[in-house]
């Protein structure tokens, strides 16, 4: 984070990223000074409610932040940025998203926790538009003009409004990661569920609680100690529930696609849902997961937008591959025979190390669906199936040097692009693990 005294004494000359978060009401004209460099400029964090109209002589600025604040509406002026292509505005006020307000190159809008009932028909006709975040809005449609959107990959529309969902969605050639719970038209399903589980009640006085193992957006997880009816004590790991929205959505539809997604050898299962938190406060005891594994990639980046990034010089053999590969396409049919799809299947979602089985986790973006609704199913299925093959070729993108040109490459290659070709040619999941197998 930089300081305003760094701003204007020129200490920040040249930097092309600016974070400021110090209470601001107004954008320094200090900024301006560095327009020939700035490429992200961050004001989260502030009582912003307006950007100066001269913003766009910021003639480089890639990306701008301004979550937490105090905006009503998007600034008209953000759509004047000449390179401007993320637009981050989450958490305010915003209840107003103008058709000048949306940048002709923008390919990443994040609007998440704000009070928006509608959106311009404009941003249909953006067609970068790769990655859009909507959840915890008040909208029930989206613009008919989004069905032209061929290149978004990533929405989240959950938390919101809606009664139903487009058909033009299920068109969409490339998205693959997709978050729709807790809306009107899944929210029966989803307290029905809960009502359905059966996992046993946790209570907080039988753990002992130790060091945080790991924080979301969702929650902070807790080493504990779970002390048993006869005196045993289990080692376990405690998901605690913050209670605020996330950019997935609602953290007890996390929860409940938590509790419905089963038992699965490659799934990071439940073993009881926590009572009577001295807060009040929402959990899950999970098995401890072997301190070895790692999370396979990292989150997407500015510059990858919907895909992860993988640490330099990652590599793996043919058969590891394979293997990563089967194990996460079962876990994933295990989840939709189950009437659940992920929404969020990625690499940084994957724990991992050499020699071990994978484990998906986070249920964040989970979509719960019947399985009855044949025609709901198999637009999910396809969905998903994008999302795996996405996963297949950064798995064989990053296959040692002497196994890259092994034949057997070549069948695994045709699966990827079969699951990542157009909608209604995808594979079941059964076909999926039938040729993975073969691979």
């Amino acid at each position: 984070m930089h300081t305003l005294s760094e701003l204007r004494s020129s200490a920040l000359r040249g930097i092309t990223r600016l974070n400021l978060s110090e209470g601001l009401t107004e954008l320094p004209a200090e900024v301006f000074e560095l327009a020939d460099t700035l490429e992200v400029l961050n004001l989260s964090g502030n009582a912003l409610s307006s950007l100066p109209d001269d913003l766009p002589r910021l003639h480089r600025l890639k990306v701008l932040f301004c979550s937490d604040n105090r905006f009503t509406r998007v600034p008209e002026v953000v759509g004047q940025c000449p390179q401007l292509s993320m637009v981050g505005f989450k958490s305010n006020q915003i209840r107003e998203v103008s058709a000048a307000s949306l940048p002709r190159h923008l390919r990443w809008l994040i609007l998440t926790d704000n009070q928006i009932e509608s959106l311009p028909s404009e941003l249909g006709r953006r067609p970068l538009l790769e990655k859009v975040a909507l959840a915890g809005n008040r909208l029930s449609a989206l613009p008919e003009t989004m069905a032209a959107c061929q290149q978004l990959a990533l929405l989240r529309i959950s938390a919101n409004a809606f009664e139903a969902f487009p058909d033009w969605l299920w068109t969409l050639p490339k998205l693959s990661w997709l978050a729709l719970a807790g809306n009107p038209a899944t929210q029966a399903l989803e307290a029905e569920r809960r009502r359905a589980q059966t996992v046993p009640q946790v209570a907080w006085s039988d753990l002992k609680v130790h060091e945080v193992l790991g924080q979301g957006a969702s929650g902070v997880i807790h080493r504990v100690d779970w002390v048993q009816p006869d005196g045993r004590i289990q080692a376990a790991a405690l998901k605690v529930f913050k209670g605020a929205l996330t950019s997935d959505g609602w953290p007890h539809s996390e929860m409940g696609a938590s509790l419905s997604a089963g038992q699965h050898p490659h799934l990071i299962g439940v073993m009881g849902q926590l009572k009577d938190h001295p807060q009040g406060l929402d959990g899950l005891l999970m098995p401890l997961v072997d301190a070895a594994l790692q999370t396979l990639a990292e989150p997407p980046s500015l510059s990858t937008c919907s895909r992860d990034v993988y640490p330099p010089g990652r590599t793996w053999a043919l058969d590891t591959a394979v293997r990563m590969a089967q194990e996460s396409a079962s876990a994933l049919a295990h989840l939709h025979a189950r009437g659940l799809m992920h929404g969020d299947f990625y690499g940084h979602n994957l724990l991992w190390r050499k020699g071990a089985g994978l484990m998906l986790g986070d249920f964040g973006a989970a979509t719960p669906y019947d399985v009855s609704d044949q025609l709901m199913a198999e637009r999910l299925v396809r969905i998903e199936v994008r999302a795996w093959g996405c996963f297949l070729q950064e798995l064989l993108q990053h296959l040692s040097p002497q196994d890259a040109g092994r034949p057997e490459v070549q069948a695994l290659l045709a699966l990827q692009a079969q699951c990542m070709g157009p909608v209604l040619a995808r594979p079941t999941w059964l076909e999926v693990k039938e040729k993975a197998r073969q691979g």
